[in-house]
């Protein structure tokens, strides 16, 4: 059973910078897609951002466009999001999540089998 573990979430204030880290155990992931969603007290998970197996794919929801940056490491075996101009909006925890093989949807958090435990996010203004 794949294991995933965030880390780098934090404080920051509005317009500041944070990169996410996602880092597996019990098996790589070196070709899976793997994605961002976050989710926000009292609301339901949302997608953010998705990359495929090698990195040469990207997919990001219209709300983080040119914000955003979701990256790997195959040879590291981490997933980054750097995220920058942040906003208080972006304010929640953040998830790390691998898609089932045979997957269709880069958004869908039904096609993710795989989650981290999540990171907290928070943006003041």
């Amino acid at each position: 059973q794949v294991q995933l573990v965030e880390s780098g979430g934090g404080l920051v204030q509005a317009g500041g910078s944070l990169r996410l880290s996602c880092a597996p155990s019990g098996r790589t992931f070196s070709t899976d897609v793997m994605g961002w969603f976050r989710q926000a007290p009292g609301k339901e998970r949302e997608f953010v951002a998705a990359i495929s197996g090698i990195g040469t794919s990207t997919y990001y929801a219209d709300s983080v466009k040119g914000r955003f940056t979701i990256s790997r490491d195959n040879a590291k075996n981490t997933v980054y999001l750097q995220m920058n101009s942040l906003k208080p909006e972006d304010t929640a925890v953040y998830y790390c999540a691998r898609r089932l093989t045979g997957g269709i949807s880069w958004s869908d958090k039904r096609e993710y089998n795989y989650w981290g435990q999540g990171t907290q996010v928070t943006v003041s203004s």
